[in-house]
């Protein structure tokens, strides 16, 4: 087993392989580890490790809504247990910072970053401002049947679409154009479908390209169904967010 250090940067969301991630970065923790990335010179080495929280916050918590309360100090695991490794899901996603640019007026950074590959959470350091993780990469096994699954998960994707835009009162712009190539499906299908967060990440951490597209399969059908017989848009994600004071 090969491991590797990248720094941590946990959301409450689920990044793919693939896929692209733009990143609104304003906490102090988080700037710092943008700002040591954006200082390393070899741009195609600017590397970092996203990970679903399970439990914690986002964003560090504050003293908001205490009399005269001010934001208390960020530390690089505010938010998150003792232990940080209880608050992460086990499987993320390495992410390569292809755009870092910082504000004019200093407040943060705009970042744009694409996911790669997949990687286990060995174990979390608390750093002198973020979080690094020892990490162990991960290979991406095609599994049996990844071809023909993934033929019927775009079937059922195309039904998923047209039921949501139905759902939603709107038109499809035509069939798009969708590869063909299992893994890039099965990761392209997974990010485009609204789903909970934990289900998302059930999918990134699936032990094979064709037993994600299985479990895609399965999920599609059902989604597409409820769409169905309950024309609203789902919410998933609404019942896990933080409820703010105000």
């Amino acid at each position: 087993m090969t491991t590797t250090q990248l720094p941590l940067f946990p959301l409450n969301t689920v990044l793919y392989p693939g896929l692209v991630l733009p990143l609104n970065v304003f906490e102090d923790r988080y700037r710092a580890l943008m700002a040591d990335l954006a200082a390393v010179p070899d741009e195609d080495d600017r590397a970092f490790g996203v990970i679903a929280i399970r439990e914690g916050h986002e964003v560090a918590p504050t003293a908001l809504g205490l009399p005269d309360g001010e934001p208390l100090p960020a530390g690089p695991g505010a938010g998150f247990a003792d232990d940080p490794m209880a608050s992460f899901h086990e499987v993320g996603c390495v992410a390569d910072a292809s755009t870092i640019r910082e504000r004019p007026d200093g407040s943060g950074y705009e970042v744009v970053a694409t996911g790669t590959t997949r990687f286990r959470l060995r174990s979390v350091t608390a750093g002198e401002q973020y979080l690094t993780g020892e990490v162990e990469l991960l290979e991406e096994e095609e599994g049996e049947g990844a071809a023909p699954l993934a033929q019927g998960v775009l079937r059922a994707f195309r039904a998923y679409q047209r039921e949501l835009a139905t759902a939603m009162e709107r038109t499809l712009a035509g069939e798009q154009e969708l590869p063909d190539e299992p893994s890039v499906v099965s990761y392209l299908v997974a990010a485009a479908t609204l789903l909970s967060t934990a289900e998302k990440q059930e999918l990134l951490q699936a032990p094979d390209t064709a037993e994600r597209l299985a479990r895609e399969l399965k999920l599609l059908r059902r989604e597409t169904t409820l769409i169905g017989k309950l024309p609203s848009v789902p919410g998933a994600d609404f019942t896990q967010r933080p409820t703010y004071l105000n």
